[in-house]
């Protein structure tokens, strides 16, 4: 079993590699290009988020296109500050969420998915008419 002064210890190196990680995510996000078109945030629009903090783009007042590193393919994509607004505000997505796959991916991703649900709900049915084909055996 640990002391209280060994856990405390343990506690603020961990606080320590969050606040480096956190430092080197905001660099990052500096680093991010300056908007050509400034597209207006209309935080009613916003879904709720429950956080303490307002999301950057909404301190800020505007969209800013963010650079970013497909995760499925590795390419390096933009999402616009048009893709932002209608995420946030139309689609209703959380706000500390951010774009992670490319157009081509996320259309591949959504096919594999209609995919799976369509054998998924085939089998089902499958399994459903077998049990209806017992369930008739047995009563007559």
């Amino acid at each position: 079993m640990k002391s209280g002064k060994q856990r405390r210890q343990e506690i603020s190196a961990r606080r320590k590699k969050l606040k480096f990680k956190h430092a080197v995510i905001a660099k990052s996000l500096e680093r991010a290009p300056t908007p050509c078109r400034l597209i207006p945030v209309n935080e009613t629009l916003l879904a709720p988020n429950n956080s303490y903090g307002a999301p950057d783009f909404v301190e800020r007042g505007y969209y800013v296109d963010r650079s970013f590193r497909c995760v499925d393919c590795g390419k390096e994509e933009v999402w616009t500050g048009t893709q932002q607004k209608w995420w946030y505000e139309v689609a209703k997505g959380f706000a500390y969420s951010t774009a992670v796959r490319c157009r081509v991916c996320r259309r591949k991703k959504r096919e594999q998915s209609a995919e799976s649900r369509r054998i998924y709900l085939e089998g089902i049915e499958r399994k459903k008419q077998a049990r209806n084909k017992a369930e008739a055996e047995n009563s007559s």
